[in-house]
């Protein structure tokens, strides 16, 4: 009997202890409730098998009880920082063609328009706000009345983010997301900034050639907590913050805090230009988290941003300062330098990178005429009202 209640019990609490996780790991704290249940199980087999005293089974249960909800109350603590995360960003404020658009216009007709063979466009979010500016001025409003497929009739115009198809006019997978189906061939220009080792690797795997078309620049900047007394870092100080060697600000003439150094998920476009802000320098291991992946599995991923008061992030200067600021964080200065437009433009910023059309062989015979229209004076009218600078 004792026998056939351990099986039962352990079955039960299996397998309500997997429904119950699937839908804790949605919210995160996937590896705390996993022992948790593993203590429950055991816990409830040893009270089959050789019960404890009473006064000691109170205790399991209220170490339990307490466990619980000292980790929801250290979660609730923690979610309650703000977190940077450029997936969370609201794009369709940058639709092109809402009344409301955020999305800059141009101040005179365009000297190009397109009405067919419409060049499927993708990129990363920080660039979304540009290359929606571009088919605000170029692109009808109304497209899929000009187009002959079916596939379009009926449809109004739309971002998609996530699994777009191969026939969507305007996407924003993320500069990972846009490289991959470029190389595919889903896309034909994406806007992102140069691509990572493991994407160049990519393309050459598939047998495809990336093209480069620079079309800006750009500052990489670094960001604190608003209330961080650090003002300034030079280069190498944040070399020695994203290595592993210097850990607290105190270093800094911050406060007696560890430093908590966020990185972005690999081939990120922000990670890749982190990659070219250290060098040679290896990267520490950043701050991990347990989140849900597609389809409901688990996977561990780099922590966003979460504005810790002793957190350290990256990003480029108008998401951080259009995107996603809300003055609960503060631009670093940069070996002295501050991170403004104007400093980009006049060179004094120490690091600044450029942007891309990037290609990779279509066959429509509009991506070319995009891209130079893109070069052209409108083109650079656009890039630069919008928030970056134009070459």
């Amino acid at each position: 009997m004792k026998i056939f209640l351990s099986i039962l019990a352990t079955a039960i609490l299996l397998f309500g202890g997997c429904f119950v996780l699937l839908i804790v790991f949605m919210g995160g704290g996937g590896t705390f409730y996993t022992v948790l249940v593993v203590a429950i199980v055991v816990f409830l087999i040893r009270q089959i098998w050789k019960p404890l005293k009473p006064k000691i089974a109170l205790v399991v249960l209220g170490v339990m009880i307490a466990s619980v909800t000292g980790f929801e109350i250290n979660k609730a603590y923690h979610n309650s920082f703000e977190r940077i995360d450029e997936q969370a960003v609201n794009l369709m404020r940058y639709d092109p063609f809402r009344e409301d658009t955020l999305t800059a216009s141009l101040d005179k007709p365009s000297t190009l328009t397109l009405i067919d063979n419409l060049p499927r466009l993708d990129g990363a979010t920080a660039l979304y706000p540009v290359y929606s500016a571009f088919v605000r001025a170029v692109y009808p409003a109304n497209f899929e009345d000009f187009l002959p497929s079916a596939a379009f009739k009926s449809r109004r115009y739309n971002l998609v983010r996530e699994r777009p198809g191969d026939d969507e006019i305007l996407a924003c997978t993320n500069t990972d997301g846009a490289y991959r189906r470029l190389i595919r061939g889903e896309t034909d220009i994406i806007f992102v900034a140069g691509p990572s080792e493991e994407q160049l690797q990519m393309a050459r795997d598939a047998g495809v050639e990336l093209s480069l078309t620079p079309i800006g620049r750009e500052a990489f900047v670094f960001f604190v907590n608003a209330e961080n007394p650090v003002n300034g870092l030079s280069i190498n100080d944040i070399q020695k913050i994203y290595s592993g060697e210097t850990r607290n600000w105190r270093e800094f003439g911050g406060t007696n805090s560890r430093i908590r150094a966020f990185q972005r998920p690999q081939n990120s476009g922000s990670q890749t230009a982190l990659i070219g802000f250290m060098g040679d320098i290896p990267l520490m291991t950043p701050p991990e988290e347990d989140v849900a992946g597609d389809m409901g599995g688990i996977v561990s991923r780099v922590a966003s941003y979460r504005n810790y008061g002793n957190a350290i992030g990256y990003s480029f200067l108008f998401f951080a300062t259009e995107m996603a600021n809300d003055n609960k964080i503060k631009l670093l200065e940069l070996n002295g330098v501050a991170p403004t437009r104007e400093n980009v433009a006049n060179g004094t910023y120490p690091y600044v990178g450029e942007f891309y059309a990037v290609t990779a062989g279509t066959e429509n015979p509009n991506a070319n005429r995009l891209i130079e229209w893109i070069l052209s004076e409108q083109g650079r009218y656009l890039i630069d009202k919008t928030g970056y600078t134009p070459l």
